[in-house]
């Protein structure tokens, strides 16, 4: 089992900056990826943003250039540095891990964390 622990949510202005970490515990050599989803007001969620062991990297359209996710040298931490922040970025934000990378992607999600919210305020 893998735990995932969000922090850095809060509330922020329109155009500012925040930036989220996920801290994962237990079993981290069964990931391979991690990543960042996102839910509005809807059922739906949403992938922002993933990174795999080795470094690589992909974006949602609606974040690319003005997100960034990174990973620790351990990799076992992720962030989200989020930039230019829009009144649709306002969301609750997951932490996910898995154990593929494939096709540029993180494509099976195992483990969640429990999110944090993002709101941006005008």
């Amino acid at each position: 089992q893998v735990q995932l622990a969000e922090s850095g949510g809060g509330s922020v202005q329109i155009g500012g900056s925040l930036t989220l970490s996920c801290a994962a515990s237990g079993n981290i050599f069964s990931i391979n990826a991690m990543g960042w989803y996102r839910q509005t007001s809807g059922p739906q969620r949403e992938l922002v943003a993933g990174i795999s062991s080795g470094g690589s990297t992909n974006y949602a359209d609606s974040v690319k250039g003005r997100f960034t996710i990174s990973r620790d040298n351990a990799g076992n931490t992720v962030h989200l540095q989020m930039n230019d922040l829009k009144p649709e970025d306002t969301a609750v934000y997951y932490c996910v891990a898995g154990p593929y990378w494939r096709f540029g992607a993180l494509t099976d999600v195992n483990y969640w964390g429990k999110g944090v919210l993002v709101t941006v305020e005008s």
